[in-house]
Parts: C-alpha cells; structure tokens; sequence
C-alpha cells in the first residue's frame, strides 16, 4: 500500500511522465490484446475450420477476412482508453478517436471486400458457375461498400455528421457521373452479358479489331481477358462486347462437330466426257460402283427418248470425270468413320475462276479438339489430291520454276530450226 502511494506521489510530481507511462501501458495492453487474438484465438479457430468436420469451411481459413476483423479490437481498446490518460489534452483525445473511428470503418470494408470474394470464390466452385458469373456484380457492391466507408471515413476525421457530406452529393451528381461513366457502362454490359448469355468464361471468342482470338478466362466488371492461341493475353473492355462485333465459337464446341469448308482447285482442261473404258476402270472402286450403274440407267432411258437425234453423241447425255470424282466425293465422306453423319454434308462446284474450278468440300467432323479436327481434314485431302488423277483429273496451280525448266528443256533441241518473233507471236523456220 505504501508503494501504491509512493508511486502515485511520484507521477503527480511528474504529470509528464504519469502521462508518457499511462500511454505506453495503453499501447501495451492494445498490442497484448492484438497478439493475444491472432496467435492464440485466431490460429485456433483456423485449425478447427480445417478439421474434417468443417472441411467445407476451410476456404474461410485461408482468407484474411477473420483476421482483418481481430484489428479492430486494439483500435477498440485504444479509442476506448484514451480518455483514461491522465493529464492528456482535449485535442488529442478527438485526434486519437476520430481516426480510431476511421481505422474501424476501414478494416470493417476490407473485411466484408474479403468477404465478398470469398463468396465468389465459393460460388465459382458449383458446376455450371461459369455460365452465370457473378465477380461483376461482386464488384458492384464493392464499390459501393467502399464508397460509403469514405464517406464515413472522412466524416469521423473531421467529426462531423455523414449526412452533412451525404446532402453535398446532389450537386456532385454530374461530376461523379462523369468519373464513373466507365463504371457505369461496364455495369450495364455486365447485365446484359449475363442476362444475354452472351460470353462465359471457357467461351472460343473471336475480336479481329482487338487482336483477340482464344479463350476467355475471367470476366470482371470492367475488363474481359482473353487467352490467344499464342498464349498471350488480351484485355478486352467489358463494354466493347456491347458495341463491337465479335463471334463465340461457343456454339460450335456444344454441338460436338466443326465444320470443313475447303476447296480443290481443278484444271478446267482435264474436264471431259468418259469413255467406255474409263467408266470400265473406275467400276473398280466399291464408292462408285452403284453410282456408275444408276447414273448408266439413267442416262440410257434419256438418250433413247431422242430417238433419230440420239445417234449424235453430242445430243446425248454422258458421264463426266469431274461429276463422276464428285460423286466419289461424297460417297467418301458418308462412310468416313469421323464425319458427323447429322450435319450438312456435301461436294458442290463453286464459281469457275481464273486459277481452276474450285471443287468445295462442306461437311462436319465428329470432334471439336483443334488438333484432331486439323488430321482428320488433312487426311481427307490427302486421300483426294492421291487420287484425282484416277478420275483422269489435274490440279491446277500456277507455274513454278521447275515447270519453267522443264518447258526450256523441251523446247530447247527445236531452237536450232526455229525460232520465235516475240512481236509477231509465232514461229518460223530458219
């Protein structure tokens, strides 16, 4: 007891220092607490959430969300012991409360933003979730939760009410408006995006005037990123999605088939009608057996209509190489093992151009992986290219300098007895 008024003598002699020690043991007991709830409370209650009973919860334990609530308790104590220094001024106690009162409002809004992403982080983990994300508007109530901790932030700072910087918000309607027009365009085509079924993450997109073409693997409020093929990544504005054209491959890669659209080119030259031996030939193939018959029969009832006339081939019907390879053609895709068999299928002639006559393939592969749809194309090709020529067909393709070396070599022993005018175009003997 005696020490007890010993010490309290003491520091009213020295009010400096009975304030200096009071404050100090404020701060200690603030730390105290602080450590107390993060090494002891804390790291039991993030060992029971990993047990396997609560196993399910275990996401909660590694977010900062509990952590960053326990940092308002020593702002609690202080805030709260303040007032018990002795000797300490008016001032400093305000000072001390109103930015206690602020740390509170902040650490409160950081831990309802980790909240929140935990709750998108737990969403995103039900099948389907891609299809409806929801980070958009995650982000939405962020903003607006830290929106008003500002508000409040700043009126504890300067200790006065809320609703005094709440009703200045009118006139700062237009300006804010204008700050936060992207925000608001975004949030508008989030919603449409959404309500639309527009995009989900794991969607094929393509945005030529962006250089985007590959994967979408996040979509935010304000941005969409995209993976290409080369594995760089492209940031897309989620508004331009509303404004720009762009093609999602989504509906190909459901429907379990990609298409095939390509083109030989043929030399119009080798285009004719079949002999008798020629169609004798191609009976050796099992896909044109039963065309060559039918087409046959057909073609003898038309010609025997034309009576007199019929004795002219050339009032008659025949067959072609190139009607014939097109019936192969399709014949060969109706029993290829990796065609879709539901879809378009067909071989048409396009419109005849200066480098050939473009013969179309249009079918369906039975698989939408990239790697495998390009062999399966390739081998289809491969096979047809072998065997044009069987069908007495050439393709055509520009001249190369082989074919120029060749051309000299079979003109070059003629040279000696004739020769060429390049202005006249013709040949003379010499």
């Amino acid at each position: 007891m005696e020490i007890y008024q010993l010490v309290t003598t003491w520091l009213e002699n020295y009010p400096l220092a009975h304030t200096v020690i009071s404050l100090s043991i404020l701060i200690l007991i603030a730390w105290l607490a602080n450590w107390i709830i993060k090494r002891i409370l804390i790291r039991g209650i993030y060992r029971i959430l990993k047990t396997n009973q609560l196993a399910r919860f275990s996401s909660l334990a590694d977010s900062p969300f509990i952590n960053r609530l326990a940092n308002i308790v020593p702002a609690i104590i202080l805030s709260s012991g303040i007032i018990l220094v002795p000797n300490i001024s008016e001032v400093v106690v305000t000072v001390v409360k109103n930015v206690t009162s602020a740390f509170i409002v902040l650490t409160i809004a950081l831990a309802l933003g980790n909240l929140l992403t935990l709750i998108n982080d737990a969403y995103n983990k039900r099948p389907g979730a891609h299809m409806k994300p929801i980070k958009g508007y995650i982000q939405v109530v962020k903003i607006v939760i830290f929106a008003i901790a500002a508000i409040l932030m700043i009126a504890s700072l300067i200790d006065r009410s809320p609703l005094i910087l709440l009703s200045g918000l009118g006139a700062m309607a237009a300006v804010l408006m204008l700050i936060f027009q992207d925000t608001l365009l975004s949030l508008v085509a989030s919603v449409q995006i959404n309500s639309n079924d527009l995009i989900r993450v794991g969607d094929w997109i393509e945005m030529p005037q962006l250089n985007a073409d590959g994967d979408v693997i996040d979509i935010a409020l304000h941005t969409v990123k995209v993976q290409n093929w080369d594995k760089t990544i492209t940031v897309v504005p989620t508004k331009r999605f509303m404004t720009d054209p762009f093609k999602n491959w989504r509906g190909m890669q459901e429907s379990g088939g990609r298409r095939i659209k390509r083109s030989i080119l043929i030399d119009q030259q080798s285009i004719h009608f079949l002999s008798t031996e020629e169609q004798q030939k191609l009976h050796r193939f099992s896909l044109m057996n039963d065309y060559l018959n039918e087409k046959q029969k057909e073609i003898d009832e038309w010609n025997q209509q034309l009576a007199e006339w019929g004795r002219e081939p050339v009032n008659t019907r025949r067959v072609t190489n190139i009607g014939c390879f097109r019936a192969y053609v399709n014949n060969y895709l109706k029993n290829h093992p990796h065609i879709h068999q539901d879809f378009t299928l067909m071989s048409r002639q396009l419109e005849p151009t200066p480098n050939g006559l473009p013969l179309e393939l249009y079918c369906f592969t039975n698989t939408v992986k990239w790697v495998e749809y390009e062999g399966i194309a390739s081998d289809i090709f491969d096979h047809l290219l072998s065997i044009l020529p069987e069908f007495g067909l050439r393709v055509f393709q520009q001249p190369s300098g082989l074919d120029m070396r060749e051309f000299s070599s079979q003109i070059g022993p003629q040279q000696n007895s004739q020769s060429w005018s390049p202005a006249l175009g013709e040949t003379s003997s010499t």
